[in-house]
């Protein structure tokens, strides 16, 4: 299974971005917006510059109140793991699992193509379960 499948499956492959100088109450309103956990940062909506989550916001929240009013780049990880459409899901699954991280943008020539998350990949993950477990009901069960 590749990346491309997954994305090609996901109900929207919309990709909500921000850029880096927006404030941290404007992304939290499109994290809300858009009910999503996490936004691409990206000045031209096609490079990524950097990604942001709302595990972020929360952490810096604690720390710093006025937070909300300070641009995103402040809070953004900008050392950011991307995957490319044709690459394994099984290799997205392993960097997800060692880096810690919930979503991963898709590239495509240096262009944001799409994000994908934890969620996108463990529902792909049960569906390929269901299909398994199906196939060999049939099996057993035929006459």
């Amino acid at each position: 299974m590749r990346i491309k499948d997954v994305i090609r499956a996901k109900a929207s492959q919309e990709v909500v971005t921000i850029g880096p100088d927006a404030t941290v109450r404007e992304l939290v309103a499109l994290l809300a917006e858009h009910n999503v956990g996490a936004l691409v940062v990206s000045e031209d909506g096609e490079r990524v510059t950097g990604i942001v989550s709302e595990r972020d916001v929360v952490r810096r929240l604690h720390a710093d109140t006025g937070v909300l009013d300070s641009p995103v780049r402040s809070i953004m990880t900008a050392d950011v793991r991307t995957c490319a459409g044709e690459d394994a899901l099984t290799d997205l699954m392993q960097t997800m699992t060692e880096h810690r991280i919930r979503h991963v943008p898709v590239v495509a020539d240096g262009r944001l193509t799409g994000i994908i998350s934890i969620g996108d990949v463990v529902k792909n993950r049960i569906g390929e379960l269901e299909f398994e477990r199906d196939q060999l009901d049939h099996y057993v069960h035929q006459t």
